[in-house]
C-alpha cells in the first residue's frame, strides 16, 4: 500500500517552515504587499537561520539543498530506489512558506530559483563554491518570453573570463540576490546548442540594474530588469559542462527546470491551501455544513464548490510530490514536473479567484488576505514557462513528438 505520510525528518522540517509563515511572514504580509520594493527587514533574520540550518547539515539553505554530491551516497536510478532528499525536502518547505506569503518567500535568502539551476547541472566543485550563494535565475529578455532557445544575450571567451552582454527582465530577487544565474549563447551560428548558464556574483563588473518592476501581486519580492555590459565573469563559472554537443541540443540548461517547475508548483499548493482555510472558516461561520459522506448535489451549492475546488488542490499536491521524488531519485521526471506545474498553476488561481468570490465583500476587501492570495496566484500559471507552454510539453512526452513535430 502506497503510504503518503512524510517520513519524521520531512515531517519536523514542515513544522518549522510553517512557524516562520505564521509567526514571520502573515503578519507583515500586507504590510509589504502596501510597500512594494521595500525590503522586507524581517527577513535578515530569516537569512541568519537558514544559514545556520544549512551549516548544520539541514536541507534547506542554497543548493546544496537540492542535490547531494556525486560521491555521496547519493540514490541510484534503480525500480526500488525510494529517497526523499534535497527536492522533496524544498518541496514540503515552499509550500508551507508560500501558506505564509508568496512574495516574502521568494525574497528569502539563500533560496532563489537560481539555486535550483545549480543544483540541476553544476559540477561537483561548482557546487562546493555555489552551494550556499543565494541566486536568482535570468532567463526572459524583451524579445521573448516562453521560447527559452530564443536566448540572445552572448558570452564570449576572453583569455580566462567570459564577457557577457545583454538584457534580462523579469529576474524574480534580481535586485537582491548575491548571484544570477544567467543563460546566454556561446555561438549564435550553433542555435539552442550553444545555450549555457552562467553564474554570475552581484559585484561582476558589468551588470547593472535597469530597473524594478510594478506588478500585479507578490510585491514584497523585487522583480528586476538587469543589463550585461562587457560583463565579465571566470571562465569557470559556466554551469556544466562547456562542450557544445549540437546531438544534445541544450538540454543541460533545461534540466533547470525539472527542479524549479515542482516548486513553482508547492508555492501555488501553499497558497491555494491557505484561501481554501480561509474559505473553510468563511463557509462554516455562514451556517454551511460541508460533508465528505453526503453526495455534493445533496449539499448546498457552496459546499459542493468547496469540494471541486479541494479535489483539484489534493490532485495538485500529489502531482508535486511524485515530480519531486522522481527528482531525488534520479528518474527522469520532465513530464511529471510540467504536470505538476501546469495543474498546480491553474488550480490555484481557479481557488483563490473562487475563494474571492464566494466570500463576498470579505473577499474583496483589503480586510482579508484573500484578495491578496488571488494576485498573488496569477504570476505562479506564467513564470518558469507559462500553462500553455506545459500543456504543449506534456503532449510531446505523451504522443512521443519532437518539438519540430508539434508546436
Amino acid at each position: 500500500m502506497i503510504n503518503l505520510e512524510l517520513p519524521k525528518k520531512l515531517r519536523a522540517q514542515a513544522n518549522q517552515a510553517h512557524q516562520v509563515a505564521a509567526e514571520i511572514f502573515r503578519p507583515i504580509s500586507r504590510k509589504y504587499d502596501l510597500a512594494e520594493h521595500e525590503y522586507p527587514v524581517e527577513l535578515d533574520t530569516m537569512a541568519s537561520m537558514v544559514e545556520g540550518m544549512s551549516d548544520a547539515g539541514n536541507d534547506i539553505g542554497g543548493a546544496a539543498g537540492g542535490r547531494q554530491k556525486d560521491s555521496e551516497s547519493a540514490p541510484k536510478p534503480s525500480k526500488t530506489a525510494n529517497a526523499n532528499g534535497g527536492n522533496m525536502s524544498a518541496l514540503i518547505n515552499v509550500i508551507e512558506t508560500c501558506w505564509g506569503d508568496v512574495g516574502l518567500t521568494l525574497s528569502i535568502p539563500y533560496q532563489g530559483l537560481g539555486n535550483s539551476a545549480i543544483a540541476a547541472v553544476s559540477t561537483d566543485e561548482q557546487l562546493e563554491r555555489f552551494g550556499k550563494v543565494w541566486a536568482s535565475m535570468a532567463i526572459t529578455e524583451p524579445s521573448f518570453g516562453s521560447d527559452s532557445a530564443a536566448v540572445t544575450t552572448t558570452a564570449v571567451l576572453d583569455g580566462d573570463e567570459w564577457v557577457l552582454n545583454g538584457e534580462k527582465i523579469y529576474v524574480t530577487a534580481g535586485e537582491r540576490s548575491s548571484h544570477i544565474v544567467v543563460w546566454a549563447t556561446v555561438d549564435k551560428s550553433k542555435g539552442r546548442a550553444a545555450i549555457k548558464s552562467f553564474v554570475v556574483p552581484r559585484d561582476a563588473p558589468g551588470l547593472s540594474v535597469a530597473r524594478l518592476e510594478h506588478k500585479l501581486g507578490i510585491k514584497a519580492s523585487d522583480t528586476a530588469a538587469l543589463l550585461f555590459e562587457n560583463c565579465r565573469i571566470p571562465k569557470d563559472n559556466l554551469l556544466g559542462n562547456p562542450e557544445v554537443d549540437v546531438d544534445k541540443g541544450f538540454a543541460g540548461v533545461m534540466q533547470t527546470f525539472d527542479n524549479t517547475r515542482p516548486l513553482v508548483a508547492g508555492m501555488a499548493i501553499g497558497v491555494a491551501r491557505a484561501a481554501l482555510e480561509e474559505l473553510r472558516s468563511i463557509l462554516t461561520e455562514a451556517g454551511v455544513d460541508i460533508s465528505y459522506t453526503t453526495p455534493a448535489y445533496n449539499q448546498h451549492a457552496a459546499a459542493a464548490e468547496f469540494l471541486r475546488l479541494e479535489a483539484d488542490w489534493e490532485a495538485s499536491h500529489l502531482l508535486a510530490l511524485r515530480a519531486a521524488w522522481m527528482a531525488d531519485n534520479k528518474q527522469p521526471n520532465s513530464l511529471q514536473a510540467s504536470m505538476a506545474k501546469a495543474k498546480a498553476g491553474r488550480s490555484a488561481t481557479d481557488i483563490t479567484l473562487k475563494a474571492v468570490e464566494l466570500a463576498g465583500t470579505s473577499g474583496y476587501s483589503e480586510r482579508l488576505l484573500l484578495e491578496k492570495w488571488s494576485r498573488d496566484s496569477k504570476i505562479l500559471d506564467i513564470f518558469e514557462g507559462t500553462q500553455q507552454i506545459q500543456q504543449l510539453i506534456v503532449a510531446r512526452r505523451v504522443l512521443g513528438k519532437t518539438s519540430a513535430t508539434l508546436k
